[in-house]
């Protein structure tokens, strides 16, 4: 592969910062990095290999001589540039929600789906992070089994929500142990030690049908990147007082009879999966174990003896990485 001049849009996030250390250890041939974020960001120092770059204003005419976009600055930030990047020549890849479900644009999980960045014009979608570790994990039973209905709960960590989240959590926990008022501003309810639906500051993010925003995408983008509508996706969607990576408790139902030691067997030589499972030992994924990892953990593998065919699974991914920046490196070098 020859080296590529790259932008990096919303370098100073949690995701654009993960961008760098993913390109620098994967060593992608970067022949020039440029690196672009919101007005207020210009002019700030980022490393990378070895070098001081500083940050750029976004700007129409960011893209001149860019090969490859990596963009994760918001939906309305990728609704406005990634089209202009597109037409200048710049390929994107967007680690936002803006355009997943666009019938014209690819959504990509290199294990899963590679075949599907054929038809790409331009711009590429990154998928949600709790859908990425999902799909890593289940598309190697599909093709044995043929799942036919999912049932999943997720776990998500704070930093889900961006670097302030993250502060926040931290803040509130110190606030709640003296036993202090806090003053939030990221998420509606208190999150230090406790749970709440994962959701944004407004109500709107809950439909009419009750499903949040974050469930609804699980729904519709588990079943583009299989490439089956006939699969049956119920999620439900939790933000914990976790820092960093997102577990799911996964409920499958497949049309073909399938064994929890035969699952352990497909899962263990699947790209992109590493199996941890021997209860007995006490061993079985954590979020702990998945942090900065590039995997998907799976554990927990056993029978549902309520139906016919069915498995329970146990899955963690570092939200960040395989969630976010590394599934985006990971298309840039199939592109």
């Amino acid at each position: 592969m020859s080296p590529k001049n790259v932008v990096i849009v919303g370098a100073t996030g949690a995701v654009g910062q993960e961008f760098l250390k993913v390109l620098e250890q994967r060593e992608f041939p970067v022949k020039s990095l440029k690196l672009c974020a919101s007005a207020k960001s210009k002019g700030k120092a980022l490393r990378f290999r070895g070098d001081t770059l500083k940050v750029e204003e976004l700007k129409a005419d960011t893209f001149k001589g860019r090969e490859i976009g990596l963009f994760s600055a918001g939906s309305a930030v990728s609704k406005e540039f990634a089209p202009i990047a597109a037409r200048a020549g710049c390929v994107v890849v967007d680690n936002t929600s803006a355009w997943r479900m666009d019938p014209e644009v690819p959504l990509v999980v290199p294990e899963v789906n590679p075949k599907a960045l054929q038809a790409h014009n331009g711009i590429i979608a990154n998928p949600n992070c709790s859908t990425i570790g999902l799909v890593v994990v289940l598309k190697p039973l599909h093709d044995k089994a043929r799942i036919r209905r999912v049932v999943v709960t997720t776990f998500q960590s704070v930093s889900g929500a961006g670097a302030r989240a993250l502060e926040e959590c931290v803040e509130e926990s110190k606030a709640v142990l003296a036993g202090r008022d806090f003053k939030r501003s990221i998420f509606p309810h208190q999150i230090a030690f406790n749970c709440i639906p994962q959701i944004g500051q407004k109500a709107e993010t809950f439909q009419p049908t009750g499903y949040t925003d974050e469930e609804t995408k699980m729904i519709f983008e588990t079943k583009k990147i299989m490439e089956d509508d006939a699969i049956q996706v119920a999620p439900t969607c939790v933000r914990v007082p976790v820092m960093r990576c997102h577990s799911e408790s996964v409920n499958v139902e497949c049309a073909k009879p399938i064994t929890a030691d035969r699952a352990r067997e497909i899962l263990k030589s699947a790209p992109g999966v590493k199996v941890v499972d021997d209860p007995s030992k006490m061993e079985y994924p954590l979020a702990t174990m998945a942090a900065g990892k590039d995997e998907c953990f799976v554990g927990r593998i056993r029978l549902d003896p309520t139906v016919e065919n069915g498995l329970h699974l146990w899955i963690v991914s570092d939200n960040i990485r395989k969630g976010a920046a590394l599934n985006a490196v990971q298309i840039a070098e199939m592109l």
